[in-house]
């Protein structure tokens, strides 16, 4: 990690930290977006106030349900793993990606 970037003098300090952005960007913009989708249906007599919090998913549902939690779970785990400097902390696996596609 470069120094300009090294703000806690203790790289896994500031991937933690990048962890806990990545989370907090990714609530922020979730729950957003949910509110705004709850709020048109319930308008448009779609959906009852409550019935979110009343849901159960059926078996394929929860099956997407799922998909999507380990998707973000290893997006978060990409973070604490990942190598390199933090101008380009990917470049290893983006090269690696690049080169396996083209095999």
């Amino acid at each position: 990690m470069s120094t300009e970037f090294d703000y806690f003098g203790d790289p896994k300090v500031g991937k933690l930290l990048d962890l806990v952005l990545q989370l907090s960007t990714e609530l922020h913009v979730t729950r957003q977006r949910l509110r705004v989708v709850e709020a048109l249906l319930v308008r448009g007599d779609v959906l009852a106030a409550d019935a979110v919090d009343g849901f159960v998913a059926r078996q394929e549902e929860q099956q997407v349900l799922d998909r999507e939690r380990e998707e973000l779970l290893a997006r978060l785990m990409r973070i604490l793993t990942e190598h390199g400097p933090a101008e380009h902390p990917l470049r290893d696996q983006w090269d690696a990606a690049l080169s396996g596609k083209t095999d």
